[in-house]
């Protein structure tokens, strides 16, 4: 009898009979979307380059191609095991619920059932962090939000941390979804935002010790950088720091690869810890082809919606990371 004799997919989990075991995998991902803004004007937020005239020229045409480009990748992380998309995918640099809305709604992902968690946050560019998860694979208990402030800088403003927990095919499971400030602020800004994060764990695990806690996103830090490597390496599971020593990474700066998209985990999600329901099993940048530009000056780069300040049409200036989960 193979050891993979019969296989059975869901809408988000893959089942499969080897034997007398039966092992369910789930897909957990995050991908910053590169501005996702819509065509128009918010006053409470400066996207005027993101508008019809403005220095993007950002038409309804170019909007839903970005969109379709969106839901394209999503589609096919994780597809090694599931089909149309993870069970949980956090994103970034999204401007509000609409574009979620007008996401989720593609042909592509509409058939998947993925549902919305949102706040906007008093980032100046209005840009925001979310979570996107199917119905029939997650549902969510209590959702909110945190806000980083700094006490050297009354007027600094950041995308809020987004705290997410819920029930995961039966299993409690809380994610903390970041963007980090941004390489143009010093690194005590991103050291301040592994501190609030951190505090965000630590008071979950001093509810349960044996919390199951994931915290993703786009750190603007590597994982050896004394944000994460402080905060968070210490006392949770980070399996992107021997990815990025082996040269591995989400995003491309000045012919080097940087690994700021991240997924880390508490220890709960360890085997060897003696989890119970599902455990942590591999983690992935997601890197096909169609996703890397393929000459000129940023060849070999992420394919990104603008370059040098001309539309190429791609998709992002970052790659997505994801997990397998399996129970």
């Amino acid at each position: 009898m193979s050891i993979l004799s019969i296989l059975l997919l869901t809408a988000g989990f893959l089942s499969v009979i080897a034997q007398e075991a039966k092992v369910k995998v789930g897909c957990i991902a995050f991908y910053n979307l590169e501005n996702l803004y819509d065509t128009i004007d918010d006053p409470r937020t400066d996207d005027a380059e993101f508008l019809p005239g403005g220095a993007n020229d950002w038409t309804s045409k170019r909007y839903l191609l970005k969109i379709n480009n969106m839901s394209e990748v999503i589609s096919q992380i994780g597809d090694e095991f599931i089909q149309g998309g993870p069970s949980i995918i956090g994103v970034s640099e999204i401007e509000n619920h609409r574009v979620l809305e007008d996401l989720i709604s593609t042909p592509r992902l509409k058939k998947s059932g993925y549902a919305i968690v949102q706040f906007d946050s008093p980032d100046s560019r209005g840009v925001d962090v979310a979570l996107l998860y199917r119905e029939k694979d997650f549902t969510v208990t209590n959702a909110k939000v945190v806000k980083l402030t700094v006490n050297w800088d009354a007027k600094f403003k950041t995308r809020d941390q987004l705290v997410v927990s819920g029930l995961f095919d039966g299993d409690p499971l809380t994610v903390i979804v970041n963007h980090w400030p941004s390489r143009g602020h010093g690194s005590e800004y991103r050291m301040a935002a592994g501190k609030l994060t951190r505090s965000i764990v630590d008071s979950l695990l001093k509810i349960n010790k044996d919390a199951k806690i994931i915290v993703m996103g786009d750190l603007n830090d590597d994982p050896v950088d004394p944000s994460i490597k402080k905060n968070l390496n210490t006392i949770m599971y980070n399996p992107m720091l021997q990815m990025f020593k082996n040269g591995i990474g989400s995003l491309a700066y000045r012919d080097s690869w940087n690994l700021f998209d991240q997924i880390i985990l508490s220890k709960a999600w360890l085997r060897e810890n003696g989890v119970k329901g599902y455990s942590f099993y591999k983690a992935k940048v997601f890197n096909r082809k169609f996703l890397i530009t393929k000459e000129g000056q940023y060849s070999g780069y992420p394919f990104r919606t603008f370059a040098g300040g001309a539309f190429l049409g791609g998709y992002s200036d970052h790659l997505p990371v994801y997990i397998f989960i399996t129970k």
